[in-house]
């Protein structure tokens, strides 16, 4: 049994611990309850709910795997930051087998907003992370882009391409770093 859970960050740790040894099923408060070694009211005194308690842990499962890298110039340059994505992405499908897919497809097919909002969020935080790397990436060619052919469309291209490498397991960035180079260098 794992320590005495006292605290939020506690509990969602067991959490994560619980959906690597049992996927998604084994989320739920009685289960992380026991596996805390503390009472059912215990976790209700930090999350109202099972679907709150599910939704903390998704939003922990994203810092874990998306972290601030050590290295911060990472976000200096467009190829580094693809690569560390790729790396991210295949180190949280190691680590959380089935996350991504769970994630997206358990969102997707909420009826509430609130659901379809938490998936947005979540996937926004990358989508920024892209849009501010090219945007002060000096290597990039000052007409690469323009008010078609935005940053932001770009992002979401190449944020398309990732989802796509999670979905056939393919962590290789080589095509979708040549795509970079050929487009804005």
């Amino acid at each position: 049994m794992n320590p005495v859970a006292t605290s939020k960050s506690n509990i969602l740790k067991v959490s994560r611990e619980l959906i690597q040894q049992n996927g998604w099923a084994g989320v739920n408060i009685r289960s992380v309850a026991a596996a805390c070694g503390v009472s059912v009211g215990c976790i209700y005194n930090y999350f109202e709910s099972k679907t709150e308690l599910v939704s903390a842990t998704v939003e922990s499962i994203w810092n874990d795997i998306f972290h601030r890298p050590e290295d911060e110039t990472i976000f200096q340059d467009t190829l580094s930051c693809v690569r560390w994505m790729y790396r991210q992405l295949e180190y949280g499908c190691q680590r959380y087998p089935g996350f991504f897919t769970h994630h997206a497809l358990g969102f997707v097919r909420q009826d509430t907003a609130d659901g379809k909002q938490q998936m947005r969020q979540a996937w926004q935080h990358i989508l920024d992370a892209l849009c501010m790397v090219l945007t002060h990436d000096p290597k990039v060619r000052p007409d690469a882009f323009d008010q078609q052919f935005t940053p932001q469309k770009f992002a979401g291209i190449l944020f398309s391409l990732m989802l796509s490498a999670v979905v056939q397991q393919d962590f290789d960035p080589s095509a979708v770093l040549e795509i970079v180079t050929r487009t804005i260098y």
